[in-house]
């Protein structure tokens, strides 16, 4: 039985099956980095979402009230008593052996590949250790996603990978920078954003595609050969360095 005080609910359930009339499914990963902006990050759930954490992603759970409905990894960061309360609750457990070659987050992903989402949403990917938050933003380009967009949310930020073409979501003023992953970005063309590139290129390993602005939502970007990082900010809460 959960220990006293012990609370969660969900709004998940289990995964649905596409052959069972459901049309899309979108999975929401919590990972075991830092949730600063709990409305933020209540906001981008949908009352059908699948749930997922990895590994001690599960304490975001919690404390939002929700109930995940699967936890994946090795179970380092988890206390035996909320294991053993969301077991009581049940939720389902994969655990991984601590010795292994992928990350929580990365297993969790694999798992979630079992059932051809639609989308996947990150919350917490992000945290004190540098060598997990970019081998986290770095998943973005997992060789199983495809066509399957991966979108990191981390307060005022959306981060997600660009290849090919995508449309950039916001409001007037929303900084959007572009960065460019293992190499430069050629044929890089854009509309609605204030600094436009027409068949351009982003050098990898510059910052030229820092903080462009967002004009006429929603804007277009193509890129034509390369990988691109774009990072979208709202500015209701922006702030930064040049």
């Amino acid at each position: 039985m959960p220990a006293e005080g012990w609370q969660a609910t969900s709004n998940s359930g289990p995964p649905p099956n596409k052959a069972e009339g459901f049309s899309s499914l979108r999975a929401v990963i919590f990972a075991n980095g830092e949730l600063r902006d709990r409305e933020a990050a209540l906001a981008a759930l949908r009352p059908d979402d699948w749930l997922i954490a990895a590994n001690g992603g599960s304490r975001h759970c919690l404390s939002l009230g929700l109930t995940p409905a699967l936890i994946v990894g090795d179970l380092d960061s988890l206390p035996p008593e909320d294991l053993q309360n969301w077991l009581s609750a049940g939720v389902e457990i994969r655990r991984h052996p601590r010795r292994k070659d992928q990350t929580d987050l990365e297993l969790a992903m694999q798992h979630v590949f079992e059932r051809a989402p639609e989308a996947i949403l990150v919350l917490g990917g992000m945290g004190a250790r540098w060598d997990h938050s970019l081998a986290n933003l770095l998943l973005c380009f997992h060789p199983r996603l495809g066509e399957v967009p991966c979108i990191f949310i981390e307060g005022d930020q959306s981060i997600f990978a660009v290849r090919g073409k995508t449309r950039i979501d916001g409001a007037p003023g929303d900084l959007v920078s572009l960065i460019p992953v293992g190499g430069d970005a050629i044929g890089v063309t854009s509309s609605g954003l204030e600094y436009p590139l027409q068949d351009g290129r982003l050098p990898f390993g510059t910052s030229l595609g820092v903080s462009n602005v967002l004009v006429r939502p929603p804007a277009t970007l193509e890129v034509r050969q390369g990988e691109v990082i774009a990072i979208v900010t709202r500015v209701a809460s922006a702030g930064g360095a040049a």
